[in-house]
Parts: C-alpha cells; structure tokens; sequence
C-alpha cells in the first residue's frame, strides 16, 4: 500500500519541513472535505512531467464523486488545467463542468509552504439539488472556504497543531460556529446532543460558548483551562484539543481559528461525545503498559550486562581486553536506551535527537583520547519506528567512535560533527573529524575493524542504505551515511 510518505519520496525531493507540512494537511482534511461536501485530492508536480495525486479523501457527509482510486496516478497537465494554473499562479482556481457532469465544482486550493507552492489540494463536489441550502450545509460552506483560503496562504495548519488532528473530532460528531465575540452562531444537532449529555438543557443558539462550557464543568481547575482554550481560539490563539467531563460525560473538543486574509472571523468548534470510547480506552491502558514494563526490563537487564562487563574490564589487566569490554559495553548500552525510549513511547517510535545525544557522554568515557575529542550534532535525525532505531542507533555510534579513536593521535585535541539533514526521499548523515584522515590504501570494504564490519552488516541488511568513507578536502575523513525513509524506485541512489 503506498503511502503519502513513499509517494513523495518516489515522485519528488521536497525538503523534509515542506513533507512534514503536507503531512499536517493530510491529517486536516478528512474535516475539510466533510465541511466542503467533496473529494479533495492532494497533488504534486512529477518528477517527470505531469502532476501525480499522492493522496485522496472522500466525505463522509456527501456521497463521493470520484470513486476510483486516483493515488498514484501520473496525469497530464491537459487533464486537470486548473490544477495546473494554481500551480503557476498560486491562487484558488475554480472551474465548473458542463451540464452532463456530475461535478458540481471542481476547485484547486495551492498548497503554500514558507512562501512557496509544494502542492495543490483539488476539492469536487456533487452537484446539487435545485433545493434551498440548509443552516448546517451553509456554516459548513463557510467554514470551509475559510480554512482552504488560510491553505493557500500557508497559516494553516500549524506545525503546534499536527497532535491535534490525532484522534480529533468529526464535522459530523459535532460541529459550532463562533462569531468574534464567542457567541454560538450555528450548532449541529450533534452538537447540542454532546452539550445536553454534559447538562445543557437550552439551545446553545446565540450562547456565550465559553461561559456556558465553564458553567458546566465541575473541576475549578479544568473549567478554567476549557475557557482560556474556548476564549483563546477566538482571540486568534493556537491551542491544544482538549477533553472535559462534566455530569459523567466526556466530550472532546477542538477549536479552530478562522482567520482568512489576516483578520479573524471567529471559531469553528467541532465536539464528540467520547463516553463509551474512553470506557474502552481504559481497558487497553493495561496492554499498552504491559508492553512499556517489557521495554523497561530489558533496559534494566541490559543495564545490568552493562555494569558486569564493565566491572570484569575494571579486573582485567590485559589492554587489549579492557578495549574490548569497553566496546562492548557501549554496544550494549546503546541497545538500552532505545529499549529506554521505547518504555516512555506510547507508539513504538523513539526519537533518535534524544538517544543519541545521550550516547555521546558514553562513547567518549569509553575512549582512551575522549577526553580531548569533543562531539557535537548539526541537523535532526528525526522519529524512527522500533526496528529501524536500534540498527541506525548502533551505526551512528559505532561511526562516532570509530572517529574518536583513529582519527585522532593520543593527546591530540579535535571535533567530531554530525550532520544530519532529512528529506521526502533520504536521511543523509555525515559523520565528519577534523583527524589525520585515511591511512594509504584503506578500503572500507576490506577493513578488518569489528566496528566497521558491524557497521556495513547493519546498514546493507537492515537499514537498506549505503556507506561511504572519504577523504575531507578541507581535512580529516568524512563518512557519509545515505537511509531511504520511503519507497524509492530501484535504481535510485
């Protein structure tokens, strides 16, 4: 199945901060395309020519459109020109079909990121009937348009909002309108259903939303956190979804601010009744921390083999052991705090910034010339997934000491930087020393180094990616990491 992530990798080279922002639209738009009654379709340009649809949604409040399965499909620019001309323009472009088309409005939304289009939502909608619209259909209308104009001026979404859109409410669990005041200007009958299971018994109908959301809420402490959240959203503030009980109910609610054009129009408040939902929320809470207490343990126990191999190499005084012991120790100790991270992670994901930045200390106590040798990190390595983190964990730690200790003479003093940078397609990582450089006829591939050949081994059958050592122009040895991160085509290097 491709993913958004393998479909950019596959088909572009966008930076890995315009990726992450068409992610945060990707994780919006079910909520779009329900407000807006239409498929929406995200597309980037090819590589080649043409444009691609790297991914697609359809409403769940209006029948779709479009039924088949446009991800992955390369068009050309002839069979959808308005998508095209957004591109070129960087406006909203809205084209209607003929008579004998089912599409009532086809529109292309581009998408703006740091001032530049990376790609252009296309929104279709059914045609409708000649029948007068209704109040709901009218705030939905609204509220979209709204949203898709801060698209393509690049204010939303936000990057603080990306955890919002977790688990975030519907447009059809629940939806309410705010003018700039906080007065409730539209409420769905699901809606009002969600407030009345809370103990709202009025019509929330030109309501002061915030004063009505505190009344309801017993605890002082959460009543005023919903207020400052509810007023916030209002006043123009960015906040976290929040979750209230009152009366034995719980109800989820998230705000969004409606800014089109720089000037606020109010809030749009999409709420779901989650009563049942946290009842079995909170069977799973014990499976999830029975998985967390595994990870825990094997970090104790390996902190444990940690220490004895430690203290073995403290008895021994054969150098060449103790070198040995000590590797081994920091090989062990690397595996532990991936185990470490996995215990404190709800996602069996782990931040590879914070593991590594931890193992530094370790591989420098280890070494005979640490002491003189400083290491610093340039660039984010990102999240990886639990079976990627302990193989890439391991390389870049191996590479590090592998600097520390040859590159440098013993007393020598010297920086080991590690740069990292991240797109669509690759994390490329160079590990670079200001030492002595290569010794004459070193071949990675023939060097008899574990360190190394553990290195070659982890990144060729585990990681599926390519290792390079060369000589800097500027001085001392660069080795050059390159890891897919998605689906890339057969011969890409």
């Amino acid at each position: 199945m491709s993913t958004l992530s393998s479909l950019l990798a596959t088909h572009t080279d966008l930076p890995g901060a315009a990726v992450d922002h068409l992610q945060r639209v990707v994780g919006e738009w079910q909520l779009l395309a329900d407000l807006s009654f239409a498929d929406v379709l995200l597309w980037v340009n090819a590589e080649s020519d043409g444009i691609v649809c790297v991914a697609q949604c359809r409403p769940t409040t209006a029948s779709t459109v479009l039924p088949e399965d446009a991800v992955g499909k390369v068009v050309s620019d002839d069979e959808h020109p308005y998508v095209r001309e957004a591109f070129e323009t960087g406006t909203i472009v809205t084209a209607y079909p003929g008579n004998g088309d089912a599409i009532n409005l086809r529109q292309a939304v581009p998408v703006r990121w740091e001032g530049e289009i990376v790609a252009v939502l296309s929104r279709d909608a059914a045609r409708v009937s000649r029948r007068s619209t209704s109040a709901l259909e009218t705030a939905y209308l609204e509220c979209a348009d709204a949203l898709y104009r801060m698209i393509s001026e690049g204010t939303f979404p936000t990057p603080e909002a990306r955890s919002d859109t977790k688990s975030s409410p519907r447009a059809g669990d629940g939806f309410i309108r705010l003018d700039r005041d906080g007065c409730v200007v539209y409420a769905s009958p699901n809606a009002l259903s969600a407030y009345h299971r809370m103990g709202f018994n009025s019509d929330l109908l030109g309501q002061d939303l915030v004063e009505t959301t505190r009344a309801l809420v017993t605890d002082p402490f959460e009543s005023s956190d919903v207020s400052d959240y509810l007023r916030g959203a209002v006043e123009g503030r960015l906040g976290q979804r929040m979750e209230i009980e009152a009366r034995g109910a719980t109800v989820l609610i998230r705000a969004l601010v409606l800014a089109p054009g720089g000037r606020i129009e109010g809030a749009a408040v999409v709420v779901r009744d989650v009563t049942e939902v946290k009842r079995r929320d909170r069977a799973l809470l014990s499976k999830d921390a029975t998985i967390r207490e595994i990870h825990h343990r094997v970090k104790n126990n390996l902190q444990t083999v940690a220490a004895l191999l430690r203290l073995q190499a403290r008895r021994t005084g054969n150098g060449e052991a103790q070198q040995a012991l000590g590797e081994a120790v920091r090989r062990v100790t690397s595996i532990a705090l991936v185990h470490e991270a996995l215990s404190m992670s709800v996602d069996e994901e782990v931040d590879l910034d914070e593991v590594f930045d931890r193992l530094i200390p370790i591989v420098l106590d280890v070494s005979a010339v640490g002491s003189q040798i400083h290491v610093h990190r340039e660039g984010k390595l990102g999240v990886f997934p639990a079976d990627r983190a302990t193989p890439l964990v391991m390389v870049l730690t191996e590479l590090v000491q592998n600097a520390v200790e040859h590159a440098f003479d013993p007393g020598a003093h010297g920086t080991v930087t590690v740069r990292a940078q991240r797109s669509a397609r690759w994390l490329d990582v160079i590990v670079h020393d200001e030492g002595k450089g290569l010794p004459e006829g070193f071949s990675l591939e023939e060097s008899d180094r574990l360190g190394l050949q553990i290195v070659r081994t982890l990144v060729a059958a585990e990681l599926g990616g390519a290792l390079h050592l060369e000589a800097n122009t500027a001085g001392g040895t660069d080795a050059r990491l390159r890891l897919p991160l998605g689906k890339v085509p057969a011969n890409g290097t």
